[in-house]
């Protein structure tokens, strides 16, 4: 019986000892998402934080040529490393040594010195509550009541100070309540994360638009919001994957986009070259896909390439064209290939008997002096504009259900161009005499 009982217990032992050694060598790895008061992030410690999901990394890093440090978010598990924010991007850390910390209720980031490059900069009074940074699944970091998880309880995101990139859920546009404008500056170049030339900022007025710019000027403009998409930005609606909103309201102005399927990933992008960029990557690639850049068609779309009272043609030449009932500015320039000064009425507007030119498929012009009512239709805006001596052209505001609402431009239009598919019909002032 000894030798039995000995036997049994060998045999325990052996299989404790297995079962030990499977749970060291396939224990779940859990990721850390949350920073406390009392801990750090080093450029020494390797430290990250790391999203549910393991979809986001939050840490240190150094682009490929640089011995500059940053703190930033990236994609975990895309093969080439994607960076989509960057916090200290013009302020970067000389020396290989960094520390993320909270202090005096603020996110701070410290230089070899113990110097601040980066705060979160809150002014916060008789606060009590300890603080907590967590990253997010969507790839937000945020600064938060450690006993708050409620969004609406944020007290600082970075989803409100973006990069160069806009992520799912992000949004890009107002905050009326805060007055907080949330725009995207390029990288000075793709081994460099500063602030580059270009940026893509919302303009919001009675009908808002974003626009690319460049060193401050614009040099793209998105067109209106036409209740499907921007009518100038080629986003394609009926995407499987992915849906995409513009809120206007009394609370914001501002366009985001989510992905119904999450084993895609999708972002938008101003790269350092002056393009909006659309890249999305598929579970079986390791590259980004460029799904579509804007501008799309450089001769056209740059701001104003046409002048006043002209329109932009990728199938005519010159590419530049006067509206019905318009001529040349100045003819020699045109004729040359230069048409800034666009072009002038042929009949000066009476006031009476003036009528309209349909012009289809259009990007409808600059919004600037545009005048906005949602709660007509298109006849009504043309009975409108006819008794406004200053009005010069109509539109719908949102082409959905045979269209809606009514757009009135006072004063000159420009920034206009035709398209093969989608755009929208222009009704443009003419004398009577230039009726056809």
């Amino acid at each position: 019986m000894k030798g039995v009982r000995k036997n049994y217990y060998n045999c325990c032992t052996l299989s404790f000892l297995l079962v030990f050694l499977v749970l060291i060598l396939f224990r779940p790895v859990f990721s850390i998402n949350i920073l406390s008061s009392t801990e750090s992030l080093t450029i020494s410690g390797n430290g990250t934080l790391v999203s549910p999901g393991d979809v986001f990394e939050l840490g240190f890093f150094r682009t490929t040529s640089s011995s500059r440090w940053y703190l930033g978010i990236w994609y975990k598990k895309v093969y080439f490393r994607t960076y989509v924010w960057v916090a200290n991007r013009d302020n970067p850390l000389s020396r290989s040594i960094g520390t993320l910390t909270i202090s005096n209720m603020n996110l701070v980031l410290l230089d070899h010195s113990n110097k601040s490059v980066w705060s979160t900069n809150l002014t916060r009074e008789n606060e009590r509550s300890p603080v907590v940074a967590e990253l997010l699944a969507n790839g937000n970091f945020v600064m938060r009541d450690s006993n708050n998880n409620d969004a609406s309880g944020f007290l600082w995101q970075s989803f409100d100070f973006p990069t160069d990139t806009l992520l799912p859920e992000m949004k890009l546009g107002y905050n009326l309540k805060t007055g907080l404008n949330r725009f995207l500056t390029a990288w000075r170049n793709s081994d460099d994360p500063s602030s580059g030339d270009y940026s893509y900022k919302l303009e919001n007025r009675e009908l808002p638009e974003f626009y690319l710019l460049k060193s401050g000027f614009q040099v793209h403009r998105s067109g209106p919001w036409n209740g499907v998409r921007f009518s100038g930005i080629p986003e394609n609606q009926k995407l499987s994957y992915m849906v995409y909103n513009f809120t206007e309201n009394s609370e914001e102005v501002a366009y985001t986009f989510r992905m119904t399927n999450n084993s895609f990933y999708s972002r938008l992008k101003v790269s350092s070259d002056g393009y909006l960029q659309r890249l999305t990557l598929i579970p079986i690639s390791i590259v980004w896909n460029l799904f579509w850049s804007s501008p799309v068609d450089i001769r056209c779309d740059m701001f104003r390439v046409c002048g006043p009272y002209a329109y932009c043609d990728g199938n005519t030449s010159p590419l530049c064209n006067c509206i019905q009932g318009f001529d040349p500015w100045n003819l020699q320039q045109w004729d040359i290939g230069e048409p800034a000064g666009g072009c002038v009425r042929r009949t000066l507007l009476s006031c009476s008997g003036d009528g309209f030119t349909k012009m289809k498929k259009m990007k409808l012009p600059d919004t600037r002096l545009a005048i906005v009512d949602r709660s007509i239709g298109l006849k009504e805006c043309e009975k409108r504009c006819l008794s406004d001596c200053n009005c010069t052209a109509f539109a719908n505001a949102d082409i959905r259900n045979g269209g809606t609402g009514c757009v009135i431009w006072n004063g000159e239009l420009e920034d206009i161009r035709t398209y093969f598919a989608d755009g929208q019909d222009l009704y443009v002032r003419l004398a009577a005499a230039d009726l056809v």
